[in-house]
């Protein structure tokens, strides 16, 4: 059977699904039969609300998923979404198109990707409204495996329609669905976690310790030498008394999970405040 004939025979039924509870399934059965993957997620960011997970593949061991940990705040830290909320950028990408150098070292690329086997990455980003989108993630999982030239070209030539099936499906996603903007309050949690202990500087590298950046790029966004960044490094790292990246990671991810009712500032202020009794 040929591509065009395939998707012809996929769009006859997921047309008609378009509103309904499979929907999503449908949309990835259609993505895997095109281009091959072993792994997809699919979620949705409704207005400026946490992101929803509507679709996501079982591990084949049993094995539980880190997709919780995900949606309630480690997705502030994810090329993906960075790339659709502070670059407004739309479209297809590999993850290799989002990552600054040296990414593959830092905790995040070590937790979502490298433990879960990913080889390779692709994924669409299509705007839902005026602040909502869609993240559609098609991972490759065998060995040496990544998507080829002509099935990246293949997921470009169907972005249209693919974006418009799911703007109809989500239509009353893209709006504010509540009254307080929850991924803003995160955001500023991540821009402002650490800043009540650390200096101005301090802060800004620890910052781009958690997005990835090796001391190499981060030098070079900051416009300062490496030696000074590995020294901003030792210094913030001392007053968070953790010792490892993967450290500052989790120290990060506990902070912003356990504001139940941020207000603004570091996160960690009201996470180091002795519990109540």
């Amino acid at each position: 059977m040929s591509t065009l004939s395939n998707y012809s025979q996929h769009l006859a039924t997921l047309i008609p699904a378009v509103g309904s509870a499979d929907f999503p399934q449908m949309l990835i059965r259609m993505l895997q039969d095109l281009v091959p993957t072993q792994d997809a997620t699919l979620l949705l960011y409704p207005g400026t609300d946490l992101p929803v997970i509507e679709y996501f593949e079982v591990p084949e061991d049993g094995g539980s998923s880190t997709l919780d940990i995900f949606i309630k705040g480690a997705f502030l830290l994810d090329p993906f979404y960075l790339a659709a909320t502070r670059e407004h950028q739309f479209g297809v990408f590999r993850l290799r198109d989002l990552t600054p150098s040296g990414f593959k070292d830092s905790e995040y690329y070590k937790t979502w990707y490298r433990n879960c086997g990913y080889q390779d990455e692709c994924g669409f980003l299509l705007p839902i409204g005026e602040q909502g989108f869609v993240n559609i993630a098609l991972g490759k999982t065998a060995p040496r495996a990544t998507f080829t030239k002509r099935e990246l070209n293949i997921l470009t030539d169907i972005l249209p329609t693919v974006e418009i099936l799911c703007q109809q499906h989500w239509a009353e996603s893209g709006s504010a669905s509540t009254t307080t903007n929850l991924r803003a309050q995160l955001n500023s949690a991540l821009d402002c976690f650490g800043n009540s202990l650390l200096t101005e500087r301090e802060t800004q590298v620890i910052n781009l310790v958690l997005h990835g950046h090796s001391t190499k790029t981060l030098a070079d966004k900051l416009s300062i030498s490496m030696e000074t960044v590995k020294l901003h490094r030792k210094h913030a790292y001392a007053k968070l008394e953790v010792s490892s990246q993967a450290e500052l990671f989790y120290l990060f991810l506990d902070s912003v999970m356990s504001a139940e009712h941020y207000d603004g500032g570091d996160p960690l202020v009201a996470y180091m405040l002795p519990p109540q009794t």
